[in-house]
């Protein structure tokens, strides 16, 4: 793997994943005592986890647990956004899961009791288990700053969790008059999706060059830097004007602007330690925190995340339980979709091994992320991970993966958008069926 090139890597691990389409004709489930799972969590780590218990050990009895009916993926939202896709075409079901046996529950889990093993919900029922899987995703520290609650999320959208605020925000922006700022506060670090809000910067700018071009982005950061940042200005430059007088992306580092202090929903106003920024918009993205659930089940510390062992993704806070996706502590891999699709194969090698009286052996994992910065304009960043034993950490193996070329083709570019939209269908097919 040391010496495998960057597109090799995207070949190779996207084949895989393809591949996982064509394992769906295995035998019908067979209910066994002892080797039952509840998965709490219908997003890309459950899911996944739930898909391949199923491919991998069909004996094992599966619960999905999850609060909505339909889930729309985070992945690809900005699109939305920009009015490049509809709200529908990134809502998947549940019904793949369900045709390989997954017992899909929709309802929200409540209470974990750990020495009974059980889990209830706010339909009144109980799940007993063997194996619990976690995968939550995020919350956030509503009160982090003045003025923002779970309310005025109504009124200034998150959107960091897709669905009804996707909408709100994608509202928001077509009734805003021509020569009004769309005001995008950035959270602190660790946050899911490193990249997303600086993609969600670009992908407005975008719909408002085509059709209110006296509009502009205003970035508030509470980040002297960024993911991709290098590959983002770029872009910015050639397509928003970044950096000039007409720019229609502006980007102010915490170090130009001072600490978020409030968000005043009356005013339309985000007032930091130096500035207050009018916004005819506003999308204020929280700090975060793991699911609540975690918090909830004890296995969240006080960073608000999940510390796990890397190996199996087990908490190291309570036996019997896993902890997938963005709410798990991987350090070093980023809080993602792709991220969580990764863990959960991993967790799920790992449990099918304990239920049938195996060491689980020595993981590696994957990641890529895409980001789309124009029409026919993205770059991506992909990497290869392996478990360190020794210090509990999964740490990227060098020469594996690597980032867009910042000198690269407009035609390079233009397929980099091919393989981002190649990649969403196959995560899909992948996770839910």
């Amino acid at each position: 793997m040391n010496s495998i090139n960057r597109r090799k890597f995207i070949h190779l691990t996207g084949g895989a994943v393809a591949m996982a389409g064509t394992m769906l004709t295995l035998p019908g489930v067979v209910r066994a005592g002892g080797k039952r799972v509840v998965i709490v969590g219908g997003g890309p780590g459950g899911a996944t986890a739930a898909r391949y218990l199923r491919i991998q050990d069909p004996s094992i009895e599966v619960t999905l647990i999850e609060a909505n009916a339909n889930y729309h993926t985070c992945f690809m939202s900005n699109e939305v956004l920009g009015g490049m896709r509809s709200l529908d075409s990134i809502m998947v079901t549940f019904d793949g899961l369900k045709k390989m046996g997954v017992n899909v529950v929709t309802d929200t889990v409540t209470a974990v009791d750990a020495e009974k093993r059980t889990v209830k919900t706010a339909g009144g029922d109980s799940f007993g288990y063997d194996r619990l899987i976690l995968s939550p995703g995020i919350d956030f520290k509503y009160g982090a700053v003045g003025g923002y609650t779970a309310q005025t999320a109504g009124t200034i959208p998150h959107a960091w969790k897709a669905g009804p605020q996707t909408a709100l925000l994608r509202k928001q922006l077509e009734a805003m008059d021509d020569g009004g700022t769309v005001v995008i506060v950035a959270p602190p670090n660790p946050f899911r999706c490193p990249p997303g809000p600086y993609e969600r910067a670009s992908l407005i700018a975008h719909y408002l060059k085509n059709n209110k071009p006296k509009s502009k982005v205003l970035v508030v950061d509470t980040k002297e830097k960024f993911s991709k940042q290098g590959l983002f200005t770029a872009a910015w430059k050639r397509f928003y004007g970044f950096g000039t007088d007409k720019a229609l992306i502006e980007w102010m580092p915490a170090s130009a602007v001072g600490s978020v202090v409030a968000v005043h929903a009356k005013e339309m106003m985000v007032e930091t330690e130096f500035e207050e920024f009018k916004g005819s918009v506003i999308n204020y993205i929280p700090p975060q925190t793991a699911g609540k659930i975690a918090a909830v089940a004890g296995v969240s510390d006080d960073s608000g995340w999940c510390p796990v062992h890397k190996k199996t993704f087990e908490s190291t806070m309570i036996p019997g339980i896993h902890v997938l996706g963005d709410a798990s502590i991987a350090t070093k891999m980023p809080k993602s979709g792709y991220s969580a699709n990764s863990q959960a194969k991993v967790a799920v090698a790992a449990i099918v091994d304990l239920f049938n009286g195996r060491e689980p052996g020595v993981p590696s994992y994957v990641n890529t992320c895409y980001s789309i910065a124009a029409e026919d304009h993205a770059f991506s960043v992909s990497a290869v991970y392996r478990f360190n034993a020794e210090e509990n950490l999964i740490a990227p193996v060098a020469g594996a993966g690597g980032l867009s070329p910042a000198d690269a083709s407009d035609e390079y570019r233009k397929r980099e958008v091919a393989y981002a939209h190649s990649w969403y269908n196959n995560i899909r097919a992948d996770s839910w069926g």
